[in-house]
């Protein structure tokens, strides 16, 4: 696979969960990154990712195309990373999911630089049901149409140490009796490390061959929402009870514990999160994956244990999980 020498790489959202990875894997390739962050407080502690001057943040709202265009001038590539899983206030889906991918995809093209990687999401639909994923859709489409060349990443629910989905029903299970089936359980995905996405985007940065490429990142193993519920259990020693929830009923329970969303505090569930689990969230057929990218995917179940013990009582020192 050839690649293009590093230079000068500005990534968008690389203070999150899977950007402080990919940030990483980007200096360890030689690259100067330029961490553009709406919290600057945040953006602070990025600068120890890499070696001394390496990593820098610069302020930046992907909304501002003034200050998305400053962020990008003299890069030689850019990474997109930014996303929400729910809207607060000014931060709804069209703005940041749409309109800030289109700022950062004008501002690379018109700075000139080589590669722009997009992260985007399987199950991207611009035609889909759920907010989530139609954004996700129109984002690509308006990216392509702007940067002709992008690179598009779409992983599946992506797991580690700091993720959003296992650590939410681990810690649920903590203070739950039960815990929701939604739709019985049934959805499928295909959960990936983040270390793998992360390497997956540095690596599709500077190849030369994924130019204009489309990447569609899954673990090895295909899980079905109850398994992974059940997996949870297993590895924090609980015995809640699975409470299958018909897809009905969960959107209306979504409605009403989207509310604290409104004030700006981490809902459990949203309506649109519950249309999402509607659909499998699979690799598809065919799709250029990791293994196009030279990289062997890491499974859920070597992985999560080394960090789901915190949720059992006694913590590590806890017996081993129940079977």
């Amino acid at each position: 696979m050839a690649d293009f020498a590093p230079g000068l790489v500005t990534v968008f959202g690389g203070s999150g969960f899977i950007g402080t990875q990919v940030v990483r894997a980007l200096a360890r390739r030689g690259w100067r990154v330029r961490v553009a962050v709406r919290n600057a407080t945040r953006g602070a502690e990025m600068r120890m990712t890499g070696d001394v001057g390496q990593v820098q943040t610069v302020r930046c709202d992907i909304t501002d195309k003034a200050a998305v265009a400053e962020a990008v001038r003299g890069a030689d590539a850019v990474v997109n990373l930014v996303g929400i899983l729910f809207e607060t206030g000014s931060r709804k889906f069209q703005t940041l999911h749409v309109q800030g991918a289109v700022n950062v995809a004008e501002a690379a093209k018109a700075a000139g630089a080589k590669r722009l990687t997009h992260i985007s999401a399987l199950g991207a639909d611009a035609n889909g049901k759920a907010d989530y994923a139609r954004t996700k859709g129109q984002a690509e489409a308006a990216v392509r149409a702007a940067f002709p060349g992008a690179v598009i990443i779409r992983p599946s629910i992506v797991f580690g140490s700091g993720d959003n989905f296992l650590n939410r029903f681990a810690a649920m299970a903590t203070w739950s009796p039960v815990l929701p089936l939604i739709g019985g359980g049934h959805t499928r995905f295909q959960p990936v490390h983040v270390a793998d996405v992360a390497e997956a985007v540095a690596t599709a940065t500077v190849s030369t061959e994924a130019e204009g490429q489309t990447y569609e990142l899954g673990g090895p193993s295909v899980w079905t929402f109850e398994d992974i519920l059940k997996f949870i259990l297993r590895e924090t020693n609980r015995r809640n009870l699975l409470l299958p929830l018909p897809f009905p009923i969960a959107r209306i329970i979504g409605s009403l514990a989207q509310i604290p969303a409104v004030i700006g505090l981490t809902p459990q569930l949203t309506k649109d999160q519950v249309t999402l689990l509607e659909t499998d969230n699979v690799v598809s057929p065919g799709a250029k994956g990791l293994a196009d990218l030279g990289i062997e995917p890491s499974g859920l179940e070597a992985i999560a244990p080394n960090y789901l013990w915190r949720y059992r009582d006694g913590g590590q020192y806890a017996e081993n999980p129940a079977d």
